[in-house]
């Protein structure tokens, strides 16, 4: 009688230890984080567009959540990496403005990723697309915690073929990494979206029994603007909306392997974008209407960004979420959700996890700090309220705009004084009310000096106590 209730005893075991891992699977949510390049607000149909069809975004947040008030981190390509894989405005970690080519500069690899805190967990990891947070192998994907890439090392503007190479820039080729080694050097774009979506999808299907991490970096629709065959003249809005037509289809392919894999329920899937549109470019950039400018600025147009987030096991279809949100926030909210480790290092970002469940209407943040070039504090957005300290900050308003591929030239202006904008009432930020609330006036400067301890602020030859180095090579 002992050997059969031995092994009824094995065969009860060995169901607990099964059951338990088939739990630890179901707790551990897939995560896809599509991140698109100069991105307007307006470029996306539930954000406002109407001359381009994006059928599987305005799905997806009919499905999960659109965020009408989400952030990038800066309004430029690399510092605005920098944050989102790490969780800390990019001045922090001493990431400013776009890396060029061959830069002795780019992240740290005492900076914790995204992708290294869920290889913690146990998650497979890869890149496809661009990365633009240093070119030399020691700032690689690869030794950020990606198991696998695929792409381009920073922007695809950044070839031989620029318009402007020769009296301004001196590009070399253009390589295509898979992994650390050179596959190919390009001189034709076209069809690398369809490249990066397949490659998406087959990491998917490797990956469909494991928890994964799936990072993709768009490189359109940064100029110069590319399309394969397939979308070429279907849009409304030229070359530009045909461009994102070709995204809203990867988005849509990428989430049909999903749902073919049964992975849906257990997969977050967040789309957005690095920064506002290319204003110079003219009908080769996006939109950002209703905001004020675009890229290189802080002015909504340059930060605020299309947000959406699908997540059905615990996010409501239909949602939306108005209260301000920003890319630095991504890392914490997925530590949370996947009971990751957070980094060692002070980051910035908090989590919204309770936001985007419902159970809170309130940002994680009393506020948001708008920095760009080399450390300069530009704004603060407090609650309804968004102020900006004088700064300088190019514009197109009355300049000729650029042309299929061509850009035009800026002006610059100086903000002379405070300025203040009811972001509820006036999100264009046309009627500057300063004078009418000078307590709130009060209130973000205090917020602001504060954090010019922590971070600095070079319009004030202000040294932060808490920047950390960026990775440098001899």
């Amino acid at each position: 009688m002992r050997k059969p209730i031995f092994i009824a005893l094995l065969c009860f075991c060995q169901i607990s230890i099964s059951q338990k891992a088939n739990t630890k699977k179901i707790t551990s949510p897939n995560i896809i984080l599509i991140f698109t390049d100069d991105q307007g607000y307006n470029d996306v149909g539930v954000f406002g567009a109407d001359d381009i069809e994006t059928p599987n975004l305005d799905q997806m947040a009919n499905d999960g959540a659109k965020l009408t008030d989400f952030y990038a981190a800066q309004a430029v390509c690399s510092a605005s990496r920098a944050a989102i894989l790490t969780g800390s405005y990019p001045n922090r970690i001493g990431i400013h403005n776009a890396l060029m080519p061959n830069s002795k500069k780019g992240l740290n690899p005492k900076e914790t990723t995204i992708a290294e805190m869920l290889k913690d967990k146990g998650y497979a990891t890869a890149i496809f697309g661009k990365w633009h947070l240093g070119d030399a192998q020691e700032f690689m994907p690869n030794k950020h915690g990606f198991d696998e890439y695929f792409g381009i090392p920073y922007s695809n503007d950044m070839w031989p073929l620029h318009p402007q190479q020769g009296p301004i820039f001196n590009f070399g080729p253009l390589p295509l990494y898979h992994n650390e080694s050179i596959l190919d050097t390009l001189t034709d774009q076209t069809n690398l979206t369809t490249l990066i979506t397949e490659r998406s999808i087959d990491f998917i299907d490797r990956n469909k029994d494991n928890p994964f991490f799936l990072y993709v970096p768009h490189p359109q629709p940064h100029v110069p603007l590319f399309v394969s065959d397939k979308f070429k003249g279907k849009s409304n809005r030229g070359l530009y909306g045909d461009v994102i037509m070709e995204l809203d289809w990867s988005v849509g392919e990428i989430i049909k392997s999903v749902e073919k894999n049964g992975l849906t329920d257990n997969t977050i899937i967040i789309f957005t974008s690095d920064n506002g549109p290319w204003l110079a470019y003219g009908n080769h950039s996006g939109s950002a209407f209703p905001f004020r400018e675009g890229k290189g600025t802080g002015w909504e147009g340059g930060q605020r960004e299309p947000f959406i987030i699908k997540y059905p096991k615990e996010i409501k279809g239909g949602t939306v979420i108005d209260a301000p949100l920003m890319a630095i926030d991504i890392l914490p909210t997925l530590a949370e959700v996947t009971s990751a480790k957070l980094p060692k290092n002070i980051i910035d970002g908090k989590s919204a996890w309770s936001l985007l469940t419902g159970k809170t209407n309130e940002s994680p943040q009393e506020a948001y700090f708008f920095y760009y070039r080399i450390n300069e504090l530009f704004g603060v957005r407090y609650g309804k309220w968004k102020l900006y300290f004088p700064h300088k900050y190019r514009t197109m308003n009355g300049q000729e705009p650029g042309k299929d591929g061509l850009p035009g030239e800026y002006k610059m202006i100086d903000l002379t004084e405070i300025e203040l904008y009811n972001l509820e009432s006036d999100p264009s930020e046309t009627n500057n009310v300063a004078a009418n609330y000078p307590k709130v006036v009060e209130k973000i400067q205090i917020l602001a000096d504060n954090m010019r301890t922590r971070l600095g602020d070079s319009l004030k030859d202000m040294e932060g106590l808490e920047t950390r180095l960026p990775g440098m090579i001899d």
